[in-house]
């Protein structure tokens, strides 16, 4: 559209406008517009998904715009204020420096222009004009800082408005997830109820008749999802009227390492807290034990996968008004490509889903915390609970 408004001036109405063509460069500037538009044409999906391309190529545009006005007035050319036409699109599109980039540009070159331009061309019948035309920079530059500060930060605002609305739509898909999953585990655990109570009672009977080390394991292990089905009916409860209550670190790490003796016997849980902490008081529901035991358990089962050992090391230190509880496993690690994706959605992986991670996420977020994951020094993974301190006792 630029270079068609610039043809139909240069040859159709350069005496309406009063544009005095005095160069035969001018023909020799559009042609070669006319194959820049042509490559830029060619190379636009490159150069729009890139802020440096889309820059550059603004920078060209404006170029040529100074080029084709000074060949075809300068200063005076009425259409010079077409100049502020890259600003704006850098402004709305490209980050803060750019917009700022093509005003010192543009202004510098109506500048030279107009500071370059010869005596006679000042005069218009008789007028002298250069106050009027100085007048016109004031005017360009006032206009270049406007665009480049409010419709810059307009951009920007709606840019931030965007990224929040965009998290808010992930953040709502994660939970519409989390839902699925929630209903789906009720209905499985209302069905295993049925069952479990029919094999407590062919246990008894078995036990009439003789009491083997087999039939003890399996009172045992029915024992445990006994238990597992009643704290899993109690939190859903706890959880659904929203109960919470103040507990401190030295109760939370004992229920915690009883929990992980009785339902991970193998796995062999080193604690390591400051004494000072453990009188703090943490305000928790009944999902925080499960989320930590879902992160002791995959540290023990990565750490078995390297070492044949399921070993943990979980710790407990301050930061600032926040506590930080840091399970760490000695397995391989979690590939990059997998850091920022788990704990905020489902992966399909042959080793699982993420679908405890994802759990566990949430369950942190409710109560005003976050899950960070990261890698040790020496290996293995470290994943770090963030929980906000509610005092001492």
């Amino acid at each position: 559209m630029a270079l068609m408004l610039k043809l139909c001036l240069t040859f159709l109405f350069a005496d309406t406008f009063g544009l005095s063509l005095h160069s035969p460069a001018l023909n020799l500037t559009l042609i070669l517009e006319a194959f820049y538009l042509s490559f830029t044409f060619w190379l636009r999906k490159p150069l729009l998904s890139s802020d440096s391309g889309l820059f550059i190529a603004l920078v060209l545009d404006t170029l040529l715009w100074i080029s084709w006005l000074y060949f075809s007035g300068g200063a005076t050319n009425a259409f010079i204020s077409l100049l502020l036409l890259p600003i704006a699109i850098a402004a709305v599109l490209l980050p803060f420096w750019a917009p700022w980039s093509l005003a010192l540009l543009s202004n510098l070159a109506y500048g030279l222009m107009l500071f370059t331009m010869p005596e006679s061309a000042m005069s218009h019948h008789g007028m002298d004009m250069q106050s009027h035309y100085l007048g016109m920079w004031v005017n360009f530059i006032i206009s270049s800082l406007v665009l480049t500060t409010s419709v810059a930060l307009l951009a920007k605002r709606m840019r931030r408005q965007d990224a929040q609305l965009a998290f808010m739509r992930e953040a709502q898909l994660r939970q519409e997830k989390l839902l699925a999953l929630g209903t789906a585990s009720a209905q499985m655990a209302h069905r295993l109820a049925t069952p479990l109570g029919s094999l407590r009672l062919l246990v008894d009977e078995l036990q009439d008749e003789g009491d083997g080390p087999v039939l003890q394991e399996m009172r045992a292990a029915l024992a445990v999802c006994e238990s597992t089905l009643t704290a899993l009916r109690s939190a859903t409860e706890s959880i659904r009227e929203g109960a919470q209550r103040l507990e401190s670190i030295e109760q939370l790490l004992s229920s915690l390492s009883e929990q992980v003796n009785l339902l991970m016997p193998a796995v062999t849980l080193s604690l390591q807290s400051d004494e000072a902490l453990e009188k703090v008081q943490l305000r928790v529901d009944a999902s925080l034990q499960p989320a930590l035991l879902a992160l002791i358990e995959n540290g023990a089962r990565a750490s078995q996968e390297v070492t044949g050992e399921q070993k943990v090391t979980l710790w407990v230190q301050g930061h600032g008004d926040e506590l930080v509880f840091g399970v760490r496993d000695f397995g391989s690690g979690i590939p990059p490509s997998l850091v920022q994706q788990l704990g905020h959605q489902i992966i399909e992986q042959p080793k699982g889903m993420g679908v405890a991670l994802l759990l566990s996420h949430a369950s942190l977020e409710r109560l005003g915390g976050r899950l960070i994951l990261g890698s040790h020094v020496d290996g293995g993974t470290v994943a770090q609970v963030y929980l906000p301190i509610q005092g001492a006792a």
